[in-house]
């Protein structure tokens, strides 16, 4: 039912940062929970980082420590903040909304990093 709308990506060097945004119509405090997932090009979607609705986090460990999800309720404003990026990081990025067994997605985001 939400829609999401993912922005940000980019072209990055190796060691620098991005912060990407996603925009939701509703309210993400409905949802169990929001996250980011990535996919490379011949390789499987895999979950990034992603918050329950009670606030509770969850990261990749080959982002642990380097990522960082957030959220603004109030806006409906789901970011991944994205820090000493290396090129293993480029993929296209997408939001994501749970609930339940339900999922929705946006439209990814490509993020490329150089090295």
């Amino acid at each position: 039912q939400v829609q999401l709308v993912e922005s940000g990506g980019g072209l990055v060097q190796a060691g620098g940062s991005l912060t990407l945004s996603c925009a939701a119509s509703g309210s993400i405090s409905s949802y169990n929970a929001m996250g980011w997932y990535r996919q490379a090009p011949g390789k499987q979607r895999e979950l990034v980082a992603s918050m329950s609705s009670g606030g509770s986090t969850n990261y990749a460990n080959s982002v642990k420590g380097r990522f960082i999800i957030s959220r603004d309720n109030a806006k409906n404003m789901v970011y991944l903040q994205m820090n000493s990026l290396k090129p293993e990081d480029t993929a296209v990025y997408y939001c994501n909304a749970q609930f339940f067994g339900l999922n929705s997605w946006g439209q990814g985001t490509q993020v490329t990093v150089s090295s």
